[in-house]
C-alpha cells in the first residue's frame, strides 16, 4: 500500500540512530571506545545546530545475530548554552535525546506524517550529520519523543 505521494505507508528504512546528550563529547567518546569498544565512525562540529558530534559505530564481531542495518550512536555535546543540547542538559542531564529513522526522501517523508496531522520542527529540511537532510517530528505528536527524520547525502557517509 502507498501514500498519495507514492511513498508506502511505512516511512522509515531502518534506525538511522540513537542520539544520546553528553556534557563533555571527548569523555563520552573514551567511555564509548573503552568500555563499549565501539569507535568513531564520524566527528564534525555543526554550527548551524549548535552541537559537537561524534556517531559512534558499534564494532560487528562474528556470530549468528541479524546485524542488517547500521547500528550507531550519536554523541551530542552543546557548544555553547544557546544550544537546544544545552538546554536538554539543563532540563533532564545527560541520556538518551532522540531516536532517528533513516527515510529515502525527507521531504516527502514530511510531507506525509503532515497530512498524518503530526507537527514538524521545520518547514524544510536542514543539514545533519555528513551533510544528511534532516527535519524532527515534534515530540508532543510522538508520544514524547523526539523523532529525527534522516535522508544519509548521496554519498552514504
Amino acid at each position: 500500500m502507498t501514500t498519495p505521494l507514492g511513498l508506502p505507508d511505512e516511512l522509515f528504512l531502518c534506525i538511522d540512530h540513537v542520539g544520546v546528550a553528553v556534557p563533555d563529547l571527548d569523555a563520552a567518546i573514551e567511555l564509548y571506545t573503552t568500555a563499549f569498544g565501539m569507535t568513531v565512525a564520524h566527528r564534525e562540529v555543526n554550527e548551524e545546530q549548535k552541537v559537537e558530534e561524534a556517531m559512534m559505530q558499534i564494532n560487528r564481531g562474528g556470530g549468528d545475530a541479524d546485524l542488517s542495518g547500521t547500528q550507531r550512536i550519536q554523541l551530542l555535546a552543546p557548544l555553547n548554552d544557546e544550544s537546544t543540547i544545552a538546554k536538554f542538559l539543563d532540563r533532564s542531564g545527560p541520556g538518551l535525546q532522540q531516536l532517528a529513522y533513516r527515510v529515502t526522501d525527507v521531504e516527502k517523508a514530511s510531507a506525509v506524517l503532515r497530512e498524518r496531522g503530526l507537527r514538524l520542527l521545520y518547514d524544510a529540511p536542514k543539514r545533519g550529520t555528513a551533510n544528511s537532510r534532516i527535519n524532527f517530528i515534534h515530540p508532543k505528536d510522538a508520544g514524547g519523543v523526539l523523532v529525527e527524520l534522516v535522508e544519509p547525502a548521496a554519498d552514504g557517509h
